[in-house]
């Protein structure tokens, strides 16, 4: 079995030349003990992208498809450590990321899964509000146990056993499949809410569709999926609906 000292961090990307240097930076900056690979899973970068990645030494696997589903299981398939971190090109970790993501695991064999609180790069008071807010819905979900976990994709991360026994996440559906996929993989074991660091993330979907707009879609999509008898694979999200924002 892969040695918790070693992990693997897959980042997927599609023009992020904007973000993507901070966020490489900011894992050169962590305090983490072990060792780790950079996976960038470009979904066919048209900018600066696969430049920044390479000046960080990163692993680049490249897809003709697109979707951020795609991107983070396509990163995943080439990925060598048993725990295997997601985070998005536009997040930035604090230096102690890594190591309490790691900690986490190694301090409980039943840990499956890590999700890693949210807060916004701006100090927009209504924008810290939402990621607060979206921070206590992941936790209660968790603290409601197996099956009910809802993680934000944004940081996370999954021992990759489960991650692949649960067939990654589902590239059908246009949204909330980082939902989907943590509420299949908490069948199996414990989702552990990390309370001793954070992640930063940008608030361009905020910015480009305004506050109220955001919360209003995201709290339909979250609907739907509840109300949907069978789940995310009986509706769809038109990709339109929830297009990148770069």
């Amino acid at each position: 079995m892969p040695s918790m000292d070693f992990i693997s961090i897959v980042i997927p990307t599609l023009n992020e030349e904007r973000y993507l240097e901070n966020t490489l930076r900011a894992i050169k900056n962590q305090n983490f003990d072990g060792s780790y690979e950079i996976i960038i899973s470009d979904g066919g970068s048209k900018d600066k992208t696969i430049e920044i990645a390479k000046k960080y030494g990163t692993k680049i696997v490249k897809s003709k498809r697109k979707g951020i589903g795609v991107g983070r299981n396509e990163g995943a398939k080439k990925a060598k450590g048993e725990i295997i971190v997601f985070i998005d090109g536009d997040t930035l970790l604090i230096p102690n990321t890594l190591s309490e993501i790691v900690k986490a695991f190694k301090d409980d064999k039943q840990i499956v899964g890590v999700a890693v609180p949210l807060l916004p790069m701006s100090s927009n008071a209504v924008e810290v509000i939402i990621f607060l807010s979206v921070n206590a819905f992941v936790k209660l979900n968790i603290g409601r146990g197996k099956g009910n976990a809802r993680v934000v994709g944004a940081c996370c991360a999954y021992k990759k056993s489960y991650f692949n026994q649960v067939g990654g996440f589902n590239e059908k559906i246009g949204a909330l499949e980082d939902f989907d996929l943590s509420e299949k993989i908490s069948l199996h074991g414990k989702i552990k809410y990390l309370e001793g660091t954070i992640a930063l993330v940008s608030t361009r979907r905020i910015a480009k569709w305004g506050k109220v707009k955001s919360i209003q879609k995201y709290i339909s999509l979250y609907l739907k999926h509840l109300l949907t008898e069978k789940g995310f694979e009986k509706f769809s999200i038109k990709k339109e609906s929830y297009e990148p924002i770069r």
